[in-house]
């Protein structure tokens, strides 16, 4: 079980500042369930799920797995105990294979299991046994790659932060369709979406509304949903018109 304890992260403004990122949040994420977090950009949501990952530093509160502390450890200490990330924008490696990267998640996947993972995410195998993970690949190449990768872990707890930037529709529903599939019902694993997307919103068992760097919102999809449901939709609507960015 991974848990927040009155977690809160500050940085420095360019007037010397602490300006609080994220206040007081307390959250628990149980095995066998797919968490969604969303709500406004800048609200927040990805803070909390860097602080998860080590990537960031909490300046106070805990963060718990299993009823450890580990808020002092390293992003790769944390790995290894099992937490996973997929960030928006995947970072990339010149001088590595798309089979490399795969190796890297899971040591010893053979061949077969490296065919499969990326079939899985809509890539064909035959394509990627050479290429280089560098600039060559588009960002939705990237994109399922690195969802690859973290599928392919046996990871305790997995963190996607908007699956769906950059992935085509028919894409994005197969790859949630993956997720679900893994993680809901697993007796040892937890799925967090990072995400504003409609169509994954109402299937997820809680969803959390993050604004102002604080919980806003908190309960089942069923509870939830209804209550975000217009303002997510009028949004997609205006970015589909142009009228505003594909961040909010």
């Amino acid at each position: 079980m991974l848990k927040l304890e009155n977690v809160s992260m500050a940085i420095g403004d360019n007037t010397g500042e602490a300006r609080e990122i994220i206040t007081g949040i307390n959250l628990e994420f149980k095995p066998g369930k797919l968490y969604a977090i969303t709500g406004p950009n800048g609200g927040g949501k990805t803070t909390i799920a860097k602080v998860i990952m080590g990537i960031y530093k909490n300046n106070s509160g805990h963060v718990l797995l299993d009823g450890e502390d580990i808020s002092n450890l390293s992003v790769s200490e944390r790995a290894k105990k099992g937490i996973a990330y997929a960030f928006q924008q995947p970072p990339r490696f010149k001088g590595l294979t798309v089979p490399d990267m795969l190796n890297i998640a899971r040591p010893g996947l053979d061949q077969v299991g490296i065919r499969k993972s990326l079939r899985d995410v809509g890539l064909c195998p035959e394509d990627y046994q050479d290429r280089d993970v560098g600039p060559g690949l588009s960002g939705g190449e990237m994109k399922r790659i690195e969802i690859a990768q973290v599928l392919a872990r046996d990871a305790r707890v997995s963190i996607f932060d908007e699956p769906e930037a950059g992935v085509d529709l028919w894409t994005i529903q197969r790859l949630i369709g993956l997720i679900i599939a893994k993680y809901q019902n697993s007796p040892k694993s937890t799925a967090i979406i990072i995400t504003h997307n409609e169509r994954v919103l109402p299937i997820c068992d809680e969803i959390i509304v993050v604004d102002g760097g604080r919980i806003d919102k908190q309960g089942s999809g069923a509870e939830i949903w209804p209550l975000i449901k217009d303002d997510i939709e009028c949004k997609v609507k205006l970015q589909c018109r142009g009228e505003i960015g594909y961040e909010f």
